[in-house]
């Protein structure tokens, strides 16, 4: 049997988790779907999928060659297309990693209106908070928000996301309002424990370039318990302005030192490659650096 077509035939029953309507797509009959499926087993020496008559599951290296099947096969089809001078449609699963606080209404809009655009792409986000390995993880991108990007990677800005010094009003009226930025390091800070500037602030203002060091009551790598932290006046937070705007606009945080600026946050796709980018893949870092949906780059 063709083995590139067994691929492609594997691809399609993980991805519509079925047999039937895999042999449905690819107008096959599902006995030769599970024959070009029996085939790739065959033919690696591994079985890739546990059966059963009611539900479908990769095994572990079926897990692993499938994302290196489906990532295959989208470089080939472009690969192909171009060579053919033929237009690209943008289709199959996008794995996306990103912050947690990219939960939010204003993502989520985004979301829809790229599909609405490019209805054969999916999404499978993880926004857990960690720094995913793109490459060992199989993710074909990541949005991240730094003013360092790692060197080892392929970093295209795509927008920027402001960042507010946070504290709720129990906090203030307990521990005293900040006048100065120097006046952090008598207070209790809530610090992400992922900046690369570690725990310091950069502020421009009145005088100038301020630099504060302090030390964190608490520090974490999940902004969604920072967030609580601050709303629950545990202390002072820097959050992204997407968590924090409509706490500011309810009274339930109040944002110190607006006439300082603070350092931005630039928002960057991240990831491996410029060769052979899939058409999934540089259509969505497209689609948010034009529209501009993560704020002005």
């Amino acid at each position: 049997m063709d083995t590139l077509r067994s691929m492609r035939v594997f691809r399609a029953v993980v991805e519509l988790d079925s047999f039937v309507r895999a042999s449905e797509r690819l107008d096959l009959s599902p006995a030769m779907v599970s024959k070009h499926v029996m085939h790739l087993e065959r033919h690696l020496g591994a079985r890739l999928l546990n059966r059963s008559s009611r539900h479908l599951s990769l095994t572990e290296i079926g897990k692993v060659y499938f994302e290196q099947c489906r990532d295959m096969l989208d470089n080939l089809d472009e690969v192909e297309a171009t060579v053919g001078r033929t237009t690209v449609v943008p289709r199959g699963m996008l794995r996306l990693s990103a912050p947690v606080w990219f939960a939010n209404a204003i993502f989520t809009r985004t979301l829809a209106a790229y599909r609405e655009r490019f209805p054969e792409v999916t999404f499978d986000i993880d926004l857990s908070g960690r720094v995913v390995n793109l490459v060992e993880e199989g993710f074909d991108l990541a949005l991240r928000v730094s003013q360092a990007p790692s060197p080892t990677l392929i970093a295209r800005p795509i927008g920027s996301i402001a960042f507010h010094l946070v504290a709720a009003p129990a906090y203030l009226a307990r521990a005293g309002h900040p006048q100065t930025p120097q006046d952090l390091a008598r207070h209790a800070m809530i610090s992400y424990s992922l900046l690369s500037n570690g725990n310091e602030l950069a502020f421009d203002g009145p005088q100038g370039h301020e630099t504060v060091k302090f030390s964190p009551v608490l520090q974490c790598n999940n902004e969604s318990l920072l967030h609580a932290a601050a709303l629950d006046g545990m202390g002072i937070a820097l959050l992204p302005s997407w968590q924090t705007d409509a706490d500011l606009a309810a009274g339930r945080l109040v944002r110190l030192f607006a006439d300082f600026k603070l350092a931005g946050g630039k928002v960057y796709a991240v990831y491996t490659s410029r060769r052979y980018l899939s058409s999934k893949v540089r259509t969505f870092i497209d689609f948010l650096a034009d529209e501009g949906r993560l704020g002005p780059d």
